[in-house]
């Protein structure tokens, strides 16, 4: 037997995106209920980005301690209070926390797996049935996308969930794909004792411009990561995995990870009841509204739209998209412009990324070859980040490469990438620029602290000046 309850919101999946769009419906003062059949809080609190930084943190802070002259560190991490350690941040694959914070704002949780059965209408598990007066906000996410390999599947392989979960490490790891995830691990693993093995079909961080990829790879090379440009053909688990490359080669580890892609979490969704194609990505416009789909209630926010893979950026749809339903509500227009209060403008246009590997590659916006792909006319500005004086007293033999990414007939930077050690804290900057269409003429007002590694933009600015 069925129930039914209505709600002014209904969010099915409380992952990061969900609890966002709940707290902005919320706050709004509208009834609003989160439907979540895993763990609340979802990829990025216990498999994504909170284990794996905390996996990447101690290589990192030990590689800048060992490029500092007088600084004595030793040999190795300790591996098991590492794992400790990402255990802690993960909150021990317990959500507790993260229930208590939805009861704290007044929003319900309903545990099972929703699944839409028509015009804002949700069902739970086949039994409960949840109605929505004003819209449902789909933020379901995405999951590792594994190739059609033979032998795979009895392989029993990695994919990110388990890389940033194992309990142990693994004498040796061998990591297929070229991508964040796929460097993010190499890095982390290698440094808890692991031989790794990245076998990447091309360039590694191949959305990036040329050269972040390029000193990533030396970095995880100069950490004894083997870096192969390899295509697999296929994987076998006889006690020890055996990985068969095109070339005619294998590969042996104990165990393999495949970063390969991510695909959409809709196969079970219900999006067949209001005309969609389950398995898809739901196709949306700038504020999150499901365009395929009459009468604006239904969202989509976070991976499962598919316009900008990030936590952050999923947060930020989710604020988007919880003020464009909470002024639908309230009979208010929606204000749905460029850079509007309910448009997400910089998923395209001023998306940052920050990938954690020594050394760090942070880009916001857009690279080179994307802006000219897109018609702007643009000039790149680089700059070596190591010949700024803080980059050579935060360590020795620093090595790293600043980009600006200019557009001519506005001359606002429309992107920016730097790579290099800590360079993460350098990219809100360049943010605050590019979304900011701050005029490259009034950047020179900004004056960067000396000696700091953010001088490296006044050399940019200078470089620019000078027609460089």
């Amino acid at each position: 037997m069925t129930t039914a309850d209505e709600y002014d919101v209904v969010v099915v999946g409380g992952g990061s995106t969900g609890e966002n769009v709940a707290d902005r419906t919320a706050a709004a003062g509208l009834r609003t209920v989160v439907v979540e059949g895993g763990l609340v809080g979802g990829e990025c609190s216990y498999y994504a980005c909170m284990p794996s930084k905390a996996l990447l943190r101690p290589g990192t802070a030990a590689a800048h301690a060992r490029a500092v002259a007088g600084v004595s560190v030793g040999a190795g991490l300790d591996a098991a209070a590492v794992l400790a350690r990402r255990d802690s941040f993960a909150d021990h694959w317990k959500d507790e926390d993260q229930v208590a914070w939805l009861d704290g704002v007044g929003i319900d949780l309903v545990r099972g797996h929703g699944r839409l059965i028509g015009e804002r209408t949700v069902q739970v598990d086949g039994g409960r049935v949840l109605t929505a007066r004003h819209a449902v906000a789909l933020c379901t996410g995405s999951l590792p996308a594994l190739p059609d390999l033979p032998g795979l599947a009895e392989a029993r392989p990695w994919t990110s969930r388990e890389a940033t979960s194992a309990q142990q490490v693994p004498p040796r790891l061998a990591v297929v794909g070229g991508g964040v995830v796929a460097v993010e691990m190499a890095a982390a693993w290698r440094s808890l004792g692991s031989e790794v093995v990245l076998l990447a079909r091309g360039p590694l961080l191949g959305r990036m411009e040329p050269f972040a990829g390029e000193l990533v790879a030396d970095g995880l090379s100069a950490a004894g990561v083997k870096i192969r440009q390899a295509e697999v053909t296929g994987v076998h688990r006889d006690g020890e995995v055996r990985i068969d490359l095109a070339d005619g080669s294998t590969v042996v580890a104990d165990e393999v990870l495949f970063a390969t892609g991510r695909r959409p979490n809709t196969a079970e969704l219900g999006l067949e009841s209001v005309g969609l194609t389950p398995g898809s990505w739901p196709e949306v416009d700038d504020g999150c509204t499901v365009t395929g789909v009459p009468g604006g209630w239904l969202y989509a926010a976070g991976d499962l739209n598919h316009r900008a893979l990030l936590t952050h950026q999923g947060k930020y749809q989710a604020r988007i998209a919880g003020a464009a339903i909470a002024a639908r509500a309230r009979g208010e227009r929606i204000d749905g412009g460029r850079w509007g209060a309910h448009s997400a403008t910089a998923d395209t246009a001023g998306a940052p990324q920050v990938v954690f590997t020594e050394p760090e590659a942070a880009s916001v916006g857009l690279s080179l070859a994307a802006a000219e792909e897109a018609g702007l006319r643009v000039r790149a500005v680089d700059h070596d980040l190591g010949a700024v004086a803080g980059a050579k007293l935060y360590a020795d033999g620093y090595t790293g490469r600043a980009r600006i990414v200019v557009d001519l007939d506005r001359e606002v930077l429309v992107g920016a990438t730097f790579v290099g050690p800590g360079v993460a804290e350098l990219l809100h900057a360049a943010t605050v620029a590019v979304v900011g269409e701050v005029p490259v003429a009034r950047l020179w007002h900004a004056v960067p602290s000396y000696p700091t590694v953010s001088e490296v933009w006044l050399r940019l600015l200078e470089a620019w000046r000078d027609g460089e």
